[in-house]
């Protein structure tokens, strides 16, 4: 059987911050997505300081006719945010739109945000041959999740096996080690130069806390946020497809996908 089916609104759905830095980033990411698949519909909402609300935006897709949305947290791990706010949120707009919103995965990890820091770290004045004398921080904004920090230091880890010095984990909170702690210790192992990359997606207290370290123990590179790199853009439409693809049969054995307006049950 040949129905139409319309693909479902991308909701993305970034923390908020009092930064007005924060909001911008954001928003330039979701238009450098916007960008890539004009077809698609996507939305900016946030969890907290920033407008519009998860609600306010789902109410606004409900009101223009759409029929789902994939709402998809701009979160690097799957920490307390993935695990409790969001899911609370989506079941308050869900509850309060009738609008169906399927649940995305959190972008990290994957090899796409290595690309970014890299990208990040080029930008910054870190040349391709310079990795042999170069030590990383890889400064997290940090989480009480033992899961959440365990995906961090396995992809310090795993970043150190591509050339660099040596790369070291560093959280702006909740647990040790600091930037600066981070940045002492590679110096300290013999690295000619330290560079801090932060893995975050945008600017606000923490981001500014992990500038701050590296300021205070002397670091040559401070690189920018993971912000709108094509690489994170190409990373929320992947996410995007992948929740699409684990969407149920509806009763009519059709299926919303990403790539086009009609399927073939």
């Amino acid at each position: 059987m040949t129905a139409r089916a319309r693909r479902p609104a991308l909701l993305v759905i970034a923390h908020g911050s009092r930064d007005p830095r924060h909001a911008r980033t954001v928003r330039a990411l979701t238009r450098r997505v916007a960008r890539a698949r004009p077809a698609l519909r996507v939305e900016t909402a946030f969890l907290d300081f920033c407008a519009p609300s998860v609600p306010q935006a789902a109410a606004r897709l409900a009101a223009d006719g759409e029929a789902a949305a994939v709402a998809l947290p701009l979160l690097l791990t799957r920490a307390f945010h993935a695990k409790t706010d969001v899911p609370a949120v989506l079941r308050e707009a869900e509850a309060g739109t009738g609008l169906p919103l399927h649940a995305a995965g959190v972008l990290g990890p994957s090899p796409l945000l290595t690309v970014a820091l890299e990208r990040r770290l080029r930008q910054a004045g870190v040349g391709p041959g310079e990795r042999a004398g170069t030590g990383v921080v890889l400064a997290a904004a940090g989480s009480t999740d033992p899961g959440a920090r365990a995906v961090i230091e396995a992809l310090a880890a795993q970043w150190r096996r591509s050339g660099w010095y040596g790369v070291e984990p560093a959280f702006a909170s909740a647990s040790p080690p600091r930037t600066q702690e981070a940045v002492r210790r590679l110096r300290a192992a013999g690295a000619r130069r330290v560079a801090v990359a932060p893995y975050v997606l945008a600017p606000g207290f923490l981001p500014d806390r992990i500038a701050a370290g590296a300021l205070e123990a002397g670091a040559d590179v401070l690189a920018p946020v993971l912000g709108a790199a094509p690489e994170v853009a190409a990373l929320l439409l992947r996410r995007y497809d992948e929740a699409c693809a684990a969407m149920p049969l509806g009763s009519n054995g059709t299926r919303i996908l990403p790539a086009g307006d009609l399927f073939v049950a």
